[in-house]
């Protein structure tokens, strides 16, 4: 994936001045820097929920990619079972007004299985753990077999048992052949990377910065 000249921002304010990157396919990037540099901006834009003010961003899958948003953006009080907030991943190629096909419903069941969260597939996402929350919306993100996966900070606030099983997980999608983009304040996530980004005030920073 190539990023050219990228702006980008909300109201009349660029949070993205001139980003110019390229994100390896089949591997692993981590999205680093501090609050407020753009790392939620550049996810939303690579998602096509954020539209650029100028500059391109060329795909090098032509699928639309998965976005996992933090887990402190679903609400507590949403009356989602697991396997329910999983299958919507399969909107992506149906829709939300058709049924599932058996072969959707096996997507998601093997999703439910590899995030470690089948056991869980009844319980309601307000019940569950931060960990077990966030395997859930990854696994959401995995039933939409995109090309593209980005997540949003998938360890934030969680222990660090929860938070080897993400990095476990990232991992093994990425040697599937899938392009992970992940942003992150965990200095051992980017190390476990293929390859960083760091932004600083919407910029790019100069290669080895520390991270």
């Amino acid at each position: 994936m190539r990023i050219d000249n990228l702006y980008a921002g909300y109201g009349g304010t660029d949070v993205l001045r001139g980003v110019t990157a390229e994100i390896p396919e089949g591997a692993v990037t981590a999205l680093v820097g501090a609050n407020g540099a753009g790392k939620s901006t550049l996810l939303g834009v690579l998602a096509g929920t954020v539209p650029p003010r100028s500059g391109t961003v060329v795909p090098a899958d032509t699928r639309r990619p998965a976005f996992v948003v933090q887990r402190s953006a679903v609400p507590d009080a949403l009356p989602l079972t697991v396997r329910a907030t999983v299958a919507m991943g399969r909107w992506a190629h149906r829709g939300w007004w058709r049924p599932l096909t058996r072969h959707d419903r096996a997507v998601v069941d093997s999703c439910l299985e590899r995030t470690g969260v089948a056991d869980l597939a009844h319980r309601r996402l307000g019940e569950l753990s931060g960990g077990q929350r966030q395997r859930a919306l990854i696994a959401q993100g995995l039933a939409q077999e995109a090309g593209l996966l980005l997540l949003d900070e998938p360890s934030a606030g969680l222990d660090h048992r929860s938070m080897g099983r993400v990095r476990e997980l990232v991992s093994e999608v990425a040697s599937e052949g899938v392009t992970v983009v992940h942003a992150t304040h965990f200095a051992e996530e980017a190390r476990d990377a293929d390859h960083v980004l760091t932004l600083e005030a919407g910029r790019v920073a100069p290669t080895g910065t520390a991270v």
